[in-house]
């Protein structure tokens, strides 16, 4: 449910009745106040989204509940339904799996977990890009062909290229968004203009996983937003990366992108590893608070190319060293050398002990790395529930990266008499850092405000 203005449905003698309450998430401390708007309970959506209804003069519903009785019960029912699916738990840490595989032969140099399934999160983009590609190569679209943005592709949460409806984009520069932003309002997009709807794009994505091998993989969606069905495993991951390779070299390329500028905005891809890892030339990344860090990278070097995949890292900067770690045992595999000590199954104990964990707040010592003057940080919401305030400060980092890279995301609770409130916050900056991060935050759309004091903080990387 979102945690902004919400009118209440209320029941009397047998009708549903219109009133309004003004929920909004209010800060005690002053520190932040969430905008009133117009929402109907358990959709999370926007009241214009259905018909007929519009948003009244203080932000709630305009609706004639006496005209509107069978309309409301409709809404209802579909809230309690809604409501029922978003409270059932979604896993409270994610499974370290991972998988190098000699793209040449299709060898697996090492494994752990393998086949155990995870949420792909944004690596589900992968097949979408290979659905476009097909596409493509068959002449059923072109890439200077432009698609429609819908209302329901517009309304897809972050990441992404924040498109209205009736907006329009070509092919190309919705692999480009795919492949670099990672766009979630893209990926709706072309997902409808291919297929009709999600729903449908989804189930071809499903057929076209079967006939690649991929057998313990399901999609639901074209984004990998969150959805207890949407499932995959290592091992399928690395089956589609080889795919792809192999099918189509000629757009493969297009993971290689490092940076795409669209309507003046510049994105960075997300994989770091195109920029730090000798050899790296794709493929993509992937993050949902149930999945951890997730990565699929291909690497080519001496005519030898080796494909790897990570599930459930603790973070961006884990998961990429212990990428760089097997893909470098990898390495000495297939060059006949003798190998180290394997890296994934090192790593194996360790992540089922921590999962990812909110920065400690400790008293000065000799052994704490404490920078004095990073006692600043930003707040980018403030939500009911811990997980959305979590994503919401993971992605303020991805708008933000060249100056929330140093900070630490931090979900800090709050409780007031009737429930707890999680405010979401990126802390361990400099007050410059922290001053220039809110001005690009504010650009982009989102709510941020800079906070002072946040002191002795040990400071760490996050995505």
């Amino acid at each position: 449910m979102n945690d902004a203005a919400i009118p209440v449905l209320s029941q009397r003698k047998g009708r549903f009745a219109c009133s309004a309450k003004k929920n909004y998430i209010g800060d005690p401390y002053g520190e932040l106040v969430m905008d009133s708007r117009c929402f109907f309970p358990g959709t999370g959506r926007k009241a214009q989204a259905f018909p007929g209804v519009r948003c009244g003069k203080r932000g709630f519903p305009a609706l004639d509940c006496r005209q509107k009785n069978v309309f409301l019960r409709q809404v209802f029912s579909v809230a309690v339904v809604s409501a029922a699916l978003l409270l059932a738990p979604f896993p409270a840490a994610a499974k370290w799996a991972a998988l190098v595989m000699d793209a040449n032969t299709g060898e697996v140099l090492d494994e752990v977990n393998a086949d155990t399934k995870n949420y792909p999160a944004s690596l589900t983009k992968m097949m979408t890009l290979y659905l476009v590609f097909e596409a493509l190569d068959q002449g059923a679209v072109t890439l200077d062909q432009k698609i429609t943005v819908s209302n329901r592709a517009a309304r897809q949460p972050p990441s992404h290229l924040a498109l209205s409806p009736g907006d329009t984009i070509t092919i190309e520069e919705a692999i480009m968004a795919l492949v670099t932003k990672s766009a979630n309002d893209v990926a709706t997009a072309v997902a409808e203009a291919m297929a009709g709807s999600e729903r449908k794009f989804a189930m071809r994505m499903t057929a076209k996983a079967r006939s690649l091998g991929m057998s313990n993989t399901t999609f639901r969606n074209a984004s990998g937003l969150p959805h207890r069905s949407q499932l995959s495993t290592a091992r399928d991951m690395a089956t589609l990366a080889r795919s792809l390779l192999g099918r189509f070299p000629g757009y493969y390329d297009y993971f290689s992108t490092r940076e795409f500028t669209f309507r003046g905005d510049t994105f960075k891809n997300h994989n770091d590893l195109l920029r730090k890892y000798e050899g790296t030339d794709g493929i993509k990344t992937g993050y949902i608070r149930a999945s951890g860090f997730n990565l699929v990278a291909s690497v080519k070097r001496d005519g030898n190319r080796l494909i790897g995949v990570i599930f459930g890292g603790r973070s961006a900067s884990h998961r990429n060293k212990y990428m760089v770690s097997m893909l470098e045992d990898g390495f000495v595999k297939v060059n006949g050398a003798p190998s180290r000590t394997t890296r994934a199954k090192a790593e194996e104990p360790a992540r089922q002990k921590e999962a990812r964990r909110a920065p400690t707040v400790r008293k000065d010592d000799d052994n704490t790395n404490v920078d004095k003057t990073r006692v600043w940080g930003v707040q980018v919401g403030a939500y009911y529930e811990q997980n959305r305030a979590h994503d919401t400060a993971v992605e303020a980092t991805d708008d933000a990266p060249s100056l929330l890279s140093q900070g630490r995301v931090k979900v800090e609770p709050l409780r007031t008499r009737k429930r707890t409130v999680y405010r979401a916050r990126v802390i361990g900056l400099t007050k410059k850092e922290a001053y220039a991060a809110c001005r690009v935050l504010r650009t982009k759309g989102r709510q941020c405000m800079e906070l002072k004091g946040l002191e002795n903080v040990e400071l760490a990387s996050a995505e």
